[in-house]
């Protein structure tokens, strides 16, 4: 019975942790498309579109910058649905409340996965602002202990009794 508690301290850690970090990507990455909203292409009567237009302009960073923060944006939303979730998981820690807290982590960790691979490909383009560093930092991050906390919760199953 020790070590169910133990997982059950360790999900609840990695909970609360996932929890703040999402919690931080959707502020820096709220701040990301304030800045592109204010700051980007003004289209107006006589005016032409530029030659490279793109819909998904970020005056900073570079040209994965956009899809970066959209797709952070979204991973950020669902992964703090999915702490929610989860903390129902954690207080409840029945066999019948660990699907939906399973599969809700899961989807945000997919979302988290493919902000990631775009995080990288922005790393690899290096044009980029302290802020898009640190949200990518903690995309990377969120990525293992996602993936720590959806095995935390699988793995206490197996001591549950039916």
């Amino acid at each position: 019975m020790a070590s169910q508690q133990t997982i059950k301290h360790v999900a609840s850690l990695l909970l609360v942790l996932n929890f703040c970090m999402y919690v931080i990507v959707l502020g820096i990455g709220g701040w990301a498309m304030n800045r592109a909203i204010d700051h980007g292409f003004i289209i107006g009567p006589g005016f032409d579109l530029p030659a490279h237009f793109s819909p998904i302009y970020f005056p900073m960073g570079n040209a994965a910058t956009g899809f970066f923060v959209m797709f952070a944006l979204i991973a950020g939303v669902v992964g703090v649905a999915s702490a929610i979730v989860g903390l129902n998981h954690i207080r409840t820690w029945t066999g019948d409340s660990l699907p939906s807290a399973a599969s809700a982590a899961a989807v945000s960790w997919t979302l988290t996965l493919l902000a990631t691979g775009f995080a990288c490909k922005e790393i690899e383009l290096s044009i980029r602002n302290a802020r898009l560093r640190t949200m990518e930092a903690f995309l990377i991050i969120l990525s293992a202990t996602q993936l720590l906390y959806i095995a935390a919760i699988h793995g206490a199953s197996s001591f549950r009794r039916p």
